[in-house]
């Protein structure tokens, strides 16, 4: 089992690195890995296991996040609707997106940066993503809200793209005027 042990935090230099595409089928070792990723964001939600654990409540992990550096993430998070999203996926990538952007109005986080960090992170608000679940079967997902941004969030660690990276350096609460505002 995962836990917030397992998760490399900013500055190591995975993080920082373009992660190598995952060679299909999957191996047992790399099912196992991203199985175990899923099974964090579910544990990290239910807070019985989160304290037991210790373990930071997070909605998606990347496999760079636990120093993997292949092309995997899994998701668990729900839209404004109620609807869940439970994924665990290789080889995601965004085939697909709206002009228009979105942005957390209380900015995002990260299981691998343990200090806050203020400011608007600009996203698609409509995105669609291909990949490759456990089951070895191709998937794609037309996402929109929430889900849309964590597996941008997600998939821009396996380019070692952080979030604050996206964050305006002069007025990081500056946001196009036209960009859609996510309560969270």
């Amino acid at each position: 089992m995962l836990t917030m042990e397992d998760i490399i935090r900013e500055g190591h230099p995975t993080l920082r690195s373009k992660a190598a595409e995952v060679t299909l089928p999957a191996s047992k070792e790399e099912r196992e890995i991203l199985s175990s990723m899923l099974d964090y964001v579910k544990n990290s939600q239910d807070p019985e296991k989160a304290n037991e654990f210790g373990l930071r409540p997070g909605v998606g992990l990347a496999a760079p996040q636990i120093n993997v550096s292949k092309r995997m993430i899994a998701v668990h998070v729900k839209d404004s609707e109620g609807n869940q999203y439970s994924y665990a996926l290789f080889n995601p990538r965004i085939i697909r997106h709206t002009k228009a952007q979105t942005y957390l109005t209380n900015g995002e986080g990260c299981l691998s940066v343990d200090r806050p960090f203020p400011g608007f992170v600009p996203r698609y608000a409509k995105i669609t993503v291909k990949g490759v679940d456990l089951n070895d079967e191709e998937i794609t997902l037309k996402l929109k809200g929430l889900p849309a941004v964590v597996f941008q969030h997600e998939i821009d660690h396996l380019n070692g793209i952080m979030f604050f990276d996206r964050i305006n350096e002069i007025d990081p609460f500056d946001i196009s005027a036209d960009a859609i505002p996510l309560e969270r």
